[in-house]
């Protein structure tokens, strides 16, 4: 039996899936990892913590699926997310992840630099303080020591391909979250980078073996190649069956990847939607909203709930509809979606003392399907909603069928999508044709009857947000 491995490199945790060569998944393994958040703003993670992580995971499953029969091991991870490297590519920071939003003031001098229109016009991004030239110029600002020592900028799949082969890649789609990777012709514009070095860009299934010092760490076989893989949104579409021209993606995790899947790099003119290049030469234009998994989550914790998020949807979805709030779903803060605005709060209004746990949990499911009708309507197609992750229980599945008019199709019991699609690029890159599991998947309609009610919805929804939804940011005075 042959096996082809996936390692996803996520906000929370590092992902593993063990495929059989018929599409099988032989094993999972989950280990997470903390965020540090030593400010305002931040969000840092300690390196240590990664490689500790997929330690653990590789273990875990060589247990249930031996080593000495995996084929290859491909890569996802969460992207932009910066690892500063000095000259002899060892971490001069920790992480900072693609939560940090300490980054906008250098954003803004890059933008104003070079122009935010032509950013987006050569890149396909609308270059913000989540892209890793502003976060690493932000990194120098603060910690002029670190900076000073920084001479390479990566991604955090870059790092960790590093750290397992001794090279430094990065992929188009990963390229893509610097801020500085060209359309046109798959280069970096070096003159944006302060200096800074910037790894060789190669294709998503280039492959090199894994080392001797990695392998003996990790406790697996030397010579595995280790394939270069993608961002994590790209292959979470690859996962839940989103790869033709038309077909829409929805990818919920710690965030939520909303991908458009193109067969030509056709840019918004009002730069609503980034440009992701794709693992076959295409394209996606793809919108993401930064607060959806981490927001449940985090009202779980407030809550106190012990079953986290999915206790909260369970709760959620037993509240009577004329009875809960309206709630902003804006906590990253700011957006990435179709609203492309840093200084985006949350609010919840409309709050009385008969309101609980279970409506607060279905104002905010309720705000998220909202901002995902907008998300879903501007990247296009017609077809099913190919969705994934675990915030997808039935009932959030069916509103979101009836906002968006579309169907929507999911796999309720694969937790990792981006792991699985790693895994299935890794089977690709040595010659195995392995499909993705489908036995799984269940189909949801559109209920005709719910359109009208949606409609309401939405209206209130852009009300508030008009009216609120930059109170308590820098930018509200002048609003």
């Amino acid at each position: 039996m042959t096996i082809s491995v996936g390692l996803d490199l996520g906000t929370s945790a590092v992902k593993a899936v063990a495929l059989s060569a018929d599409g099988v998944v032989l094993a999972r393994a989950r280990h997470g990892y903390p965020t540090a958040r030593p400010e305002p703003g931040a969000a840092e993670q300690d390196l240590a913590d990664w490689w500790r992580a997929v330690g653990a995971v590789l273990r875990e499953l060589a247990a249930a699926a031996p080593a000495e029969r995996w084929t290859a091991i491909g890569l996802a991870a969460m992207l932009p997310t910066l690892v500063a490297l000095d000259e002899r590519n060892e971490p001069t920071a920790p992480a900072i992840t693609w939560e940090d939003a300490r980054g906008e003031p250098a954003a803004a001098q890059l933008r104003a630099r070079v122009g935010g229109a032509e950013l987006y016009r050569r890149t396909g991004q609308w270059v913000d303080g989540r892209y890793l030239l502003p976060m690493a110029a932000a990194l120098a600002d603060r910690a002029p020591e670190a900076g000073g020592r920084t001479r390479t900028v990566a991604g955090a799949k870059d790092y960790l391909f590093h750290r397992l082969t001794g090279e430094l890649l990065t992929d188009p789609s990963t390229a893509a979250g610097y801020g500085c990777y060209l359309l046109t012709d798959g280069t970096w514009e070096q003159a944006w980078s302060d200096g800074r070095a910037l790894p060789a860009v190669r294709s998503a299934t280039a492959a090199r073996p894994l080392h001797d010092a990695a392998a003996a760490e990790l406790g697996i076989p030397a010579g595995v190649p280790i394939v270069l893989g993608a961002g994590d949104s790209v292959l979470g579409a690859l996962a839940a069956g989103a790869v033709r021209p038309g077909d829409t993606a929805y990818l919920c995790g710690t965030s939520t990847a909303v991908l458009g899947m193109r067969a030509e790099a056709v840019l918004d003119d009002a730069h609503r939607y980034l440009l992701t290049p794709t693992i076959d030469d295409g394209w996606a234009a793809e919108a993401d909203l930064l607060a959806t998994g981490s927001a449940l989550a985090w009202l779980a914790g407030l809550f106190e709930l012990p079953g986290g998020a999915a206790e909260l949807a369970e709760l959620a979805y037993r509240a009577d509809e004329p009875a809960w709030p309206a709630f902003l779903p804006y906590l990253g803060p700011g957006e990435q979606g179709a609203l492309w605005d840093p200084d985006l709060r949350g609010a919840l209004l409309g709050l009385h003392l008969g309101h609980g746990r279970a409506e607060l949990g279905r104002a905010l499911l309720t705000g998220i399907v909202l901002e995902s009708v907008r998300c879903v309507d501007l990247v296009g197609g017609d077809g099913a909603v190919f969705a994934a992750g675990r915030m997808l229980c039935r009932p959030f599945a069916q509103d979101l069928a009836d906002a968006t008019g579309r169907p929507v199709c999911f796999d309720p019991d694969e937790p990792a999508h981006s792991a699985l699609g790693a895994a299935l690029l890794a089977a690709r890159a040595v010659g195995l044709d392995v499909a993705a599991p489908a036995a799984g998947r269940v189909h949801v309609e559109p209920r005709a009857d719910r359109a009208a009610r949606w409609a309401d919805l939405f209206d209130r929804h852009e009300h508030l947000r008009q009216r609120v939804g930059h109170i308590g940011s820098e930018a509200s005075d002048d609003r």
